[in-house]
């Protein structure tokens, strides 16, 4: 299938990511490795590759990560992000002061590991499903301080983003509904609240409760921790009357499954919470 590639993020998004992520490696006194065995003046070329076959994100963070530790370092990108490579492809190539590169080397391959293994797990979950009218989406179960990165990572992979942060949807849960009173009650206020410009999604455990959040005229629902069967008997129940979503400890494992009942989106969070690193590595060129 085709994926169209996102825009990249803005550097004055992912400037203070970085920063915070050299502040934290370079402590009180710096890199005293390279300081150690490297003269101040020596000059070197590397290489980053990747050592396994993916989905590439992050190359504008690694780009930053050399850039803040020394403006002089060259940095030439061969891919470019949401781009499929093979074990041993060239991702870039940085040149400039040894030292500065050693220094800047950790954190450009932990943003680069960590948001390619997210687009290519994301990657393959698509590709899994692709026959199906579903389409993936992750969840605010992020580590903090990087959900902007590692959704950007998932619409890298061909996903999609559920809400990026509280202020972006109602999304009516259990608890809501238990301290409101009943699902009823819990619709009403946040339609009275929302007026026409926010969006609210409730979320449903059994098809009583759905029914119920039917008649109160939501248009998508969440379908929670659901089994097959049941999750088609609520696609065929909110047809024509709602979008519908399917959700809780979804896995690569399980996906197809949740995909055939016709569901309009899966949302994932193992996407941004349980995926593998993709290993890429910093090799000595020149």
């Amino acid at each position: 299938m085709t994926i169209e590639k996102e825009p990249v993020l803005d550097d004055v998004l992912l400037k203070p990511l970085v920063e915070d992520a050299l502040a934290e490696d370079l402590g009180r006194r710096g890199d005293v490795t390279s300081q150690a065995t490297i003269p101040a003046d020596i000059q070197a070329q590397l290489q980053i590759k990747a050592r396994q076959s993916g989905v590439i994100c992050g190359m504008d963070l690694a780009r930053l990560s050399f850039a803040l530790v020394d403006a002089s370092i060259e940095f030439v990108a061969q891919v470019q992000d949401g781009e499929t490579v093979a074990a041993g492809a060239v991702l870039a190539t940085v040149k400039g002061n040894a030292r500065h590169l050693l220094t800047a080397e950790r954190t450009a391959l932990n943003f680069m590991t960590h948001l390619s293994g997210i687009a290519t797990a994301t990657r393959q979950i698509v590709d899994s499903v692709a026959q199906y009218p579903a389409q993936i989406t992750c969840t605010r179960k992020t580590i903090p301080g990087l959900r902007i990165v590692q959704k950007y990572a998932v619409r890298c992979g061909g996903g999609r983003n559920h809400r990026l942060g509280l202020d972006d949807a109602i999304l009516i849960k259990d608890n809501h509904i238990a301290i409101a009173g009943d699902i009823k009650t819990a619709i009403e206020q946040a339609q009275h609240f929302a007026g026409h410009l926010i969006p609210i999604e409730v979320e449903v455990d059994t098809l009583e409760q759905l029914e119920q959040a039917l008649e109160a005229g939501v248009s998508l629902v969440l379908l929670d921790n659901m089994s097959p069967e049941t999750l088609s008997q609520a696609v065929a129940m909110c047809k024509g009357r709602a979008k519908t979503e399917a959700s809780g400890g979804i896995t690569p494992e399980t996906v197809r499954a949740a995909a055939s009942t016709g569901v309009d989106f899966i949302a994932m969070g193992y996407l941004t919470h349980s995926t593998t690193a993709l290993d890429i590595g910093l090799d000595f060129s020149a």
